[in-house]
């Protein structure tokens, strides 16, 4: 399993590392939004989205349905990091330096993640600004784990407000409460995951005890933040009924008694093979499996008096 080390990365406030910005997003807030999603994360959970989220450093994926065996990849090389058996990566050897993914003609070999500067990034999503103002949307810092570089958002977010643009926030609620408190005023709401309320369990699911996520739901309760919580619903791990029932309770204890339920996709499993297998897949089926979950948590839920939106 990846380790990261650290809750925050230690990253200069005028550059990040992103790996994806999604424009004309409407599930991701109110309104038309850019999604910025940014590499990194301290949680491995099992039914990852967005795999390629992981590891906080630039990477490449190999699409093995695009390569056509010309090899043309292999000199490109600097660091001899290519092979021809399973993942085409040699990984502890690969740099992410691109050439590789130069020569391909196919588009077979992509690097995942480019650092980006404040300002850069503020000029890029600023091409939709007539669409934000319209709709009443903005952007959406997503990942991964924003709060990994927890300096660089905060000075992102002030640049968008500074020009009149919102900014919310999804996250894991692992963070750092002292280093994270200073920041809350630059976010107009904050999407905030619950997963599984038993502290073994949420280790064992995501590979990090839950203490410190909901220490800081409650501090975000307790501080009125805008939070709006959310749960993936995930069969057999998240959609246990004693587990709704527990966060249910925990929700009323915050004073918060609604929650968005996100309904499961194994879209993030066909991905992990493209970078490496960083984690086991689930093995899940997305289809009539997953509607069931869905619905028989909405159904828990409402019982435990939770206003509940899918």
């Amino acid at each position: 399993m990846l380790e990261v080390s650290e809750a925050v990365l230690t990253v200069p406030e005028a550059e990040a590392i992103v790996f994806d910005v999604q424009r004309f997003s409407i599930h991701d807030g109110p309104g038309i939004r850019t999604t910025v999603f940014f590499k990194g994360c301290p949680l491995r959970c099992r039914w990852c989205q967005n795999p390629e989220a992981l590891r906080p450093q630039p990477e490449i994926a190999f699409y093995a349905d695009r390569c056509r065996n010309s090899r043309d990849c292999r000199p490109a090389c600097p660091q001899e990091a290519l092979q021809w058996n399973g993942d085409r990566i040699i990984r502890q050897r690969c740099d992410a330096c691109g050439r590789c993914a130069e020569a391909c003609a196919y588009e077979a070999l992509r690097v995942v993640g480019r650092k980006v500067s404040a300002d850069a990034l503020l000029e890029e999503v600023l091409r939709d600004l007539a669409f934000y103002r319209t709709s009443g949307g903005g952007v959406t810092l997503s990942g991964g784990e924003p709060t990994l570089q927890l300096e660089f958002i905060g000075a992102f977010a002030r640049r968008c407000r500074n020009r009149g643009v919102s900014v919310g926030l999804q996250t894991c609620g692992f963070f750092r409460w002292d280093m994270f408190a200073a920041h809350l005023p630059s976010f107009a709401f904050i999407q905030f995951d619950l997963k599984l309320m038993d502290a073994e369990l949420h280790r064992d699911a995501t590979g990090v005890d839950n203490g410190m996520i909901l220490e800081n739901a409650r501090r975000l309760a307790a501080a009125g933040a805008p939070v709006m919580f959310r749960m993936p619903v995930v069969p057999g791990i998240t959609d246990t009924e004693i587990n709704l029932q527990q966060v249910a309770a925990f929700l009323r204890e915050l004073g918060r008694p609604g929650i968005h339920l996100l309904r499961y996709h194994a879209m993030g499993e066909a991905k992990l093979a493209r970078i490496g297998n960083p984690l086991p897949p689930l093995g899940l089926a997305d289809g009539k499996l997953a509607a069931e979950s869905l619905s028989r948590a909405t159904e828990v839920l409402r019982r435990e008096a939770l206003e509940v939106t899918t």
